[in-house]
Parts: C-alpha cells; sequence; structure tokens
C-alpha cells in the first residue's frame, strides 16, 4: 500500500512541479521496499530454521 500511496504523491510531485512531494512520494516508495525486503529475508529465515528442525521442533 505505500508503495502505490508514494508513486501517487510522485506523481501528483511532477505534475505539479513540487518537488517536496514528488522525493515523498519516492521516500515512500523506497520504504515499502525496504519492508518488503525485511519479509522476505524473515521468510527465508524461518524456511532455514524449519529445515535444521525435526518435524515435532526440536
Amino acid at each position: 500500500m505505500d508503495k502505490l500511496k508514494g508513486k501517487a504523491k510522485e506523481t501528483t510531485g511532477k505534475l505539479t512541479g513540487d518537488r517536496r512531494k514528488e522525493t515523498e512520494g519516492k521516500t515512500d516508495q523506497a520504504k515499502a521496499k525496504a519492508e518488503g525486503g525485511m519479509g522476505e529475508a524473515r521468510d527465508r529465515a524461518e524456511g532455514v530454521k524449519d529445515s535444521l528442525t525435526d518435524d515435532d521442533g526440536r
């Protein structure tokens, strides 16, 4: 959702010549991308943990 909000801000900023709004949009998009990357890393770590433990969680 942040990525879409950021893209909308960026586009609005470009259309109106508002550099601050454009920059805010780019920042929102970067934040969303970083949060997505953290989620992927967390999922990978869980997968590794699951592959190293027994089915009963030991």
